[in-house]
């Protein structure tokens, strides 16, 4: 694994929704600071979109259209090309050929695939400085939307955000819950394609605690299978 962490600062202060600043964090070089691989990320991407598709299409074939039981003209003596069917392709109304059917668009991404994505996705919003952490989104934790609105303003002046913050953080998700392009998720569904669509990326030190814990312990038990081999 390819660390930047010599050219990326990887401590970040902890903003409070009052504009002040309480602390800092130092975020692990092997998740935060990895060289992001972008093919990699673009098929793990690629594939997200891909199962998120419904696959329920479906075309009727000329033998699944209703209709054209009956030769439309004799077979000889018209000068036309025969024909057996007005449901044939070639007619208003006929089949469709080799059609769009049922099926499903999933595609297998092993579970290390994703991670390291993820760890490059990651990785990139820090190096651009648009991941940030927070003590809280909204004070007090009193549900407010024009709060949120204001304190997203002074993290940055892009417009898509993607916040990451604990299930039960409830005064956080009525919060955003209103706001166009904020986008509210668990630390454990976190993944490349809501990183990669965000402008910035918003951690309470809740929810960055519970998933670098989580990131820890799958690099360690990665890092220990290695080991045995």
């Amino acid at each position: 694994m390819t660390t930047t962490e010599n050219t990326v600062n990887l401590k970040l202060d902890v903003r409070t929704p009052a504009g002040k600043t309480d602390g800092s964090v130092e975020l692990p070089a092997e998740i935060f600071g990895v060289e992001p691989n972008l093919p990699l990320m673009h098929q793990v991407v690629v594939a997200q979109l891909a199962a998120a598709r419904q696959g329920t299409h479906s075309t009727k074939t000329r033998g699944e259209v209703r209709g054209g039981g009956r030769k439309p003209f004799r077979q000889k003596g018209t000068g036309r090309a025969r024909q057996g069917s007005t449901r044939a392709p070639a007619y208003t109304g006929g089949g469709t050929v080799h059609g769009p059917k049922p099926r499903d668009y999933s595609q297998r991404t092993p579970k290390k695939m994703k991670a390291a994505a993820l760890r490059g996705a990651l990785s990139d919003r820090v190096a651009g400085d648009r991941l940030h952490v927070v003590t809280e989104l909204v004070a007090g934790q009193k549900p407010s939307t024009s709060g949120v609105r204001e304190f997203l303003g002074t993290l940055s002046d892009r417009k898509k955000f993607l916040i990451v913050v604990g299930r039960e953080d409830v005064a956080a998700w009525r919060s955003v819950a209103n706001l166009d392009h904020v986008h509210p998720i668990a630390p454990d569904q976190l993944n490349t394609y809501d990183v990669l669509n965000a402008d910035d990326v918003v951690f309470s030190v809740e929810a960055l605690d519970a998933f670098v814990t989580q990131a820890s312990r799958s690099l360690a038990g990665k890092a220990a299978k290695e080991a045995d081999k």
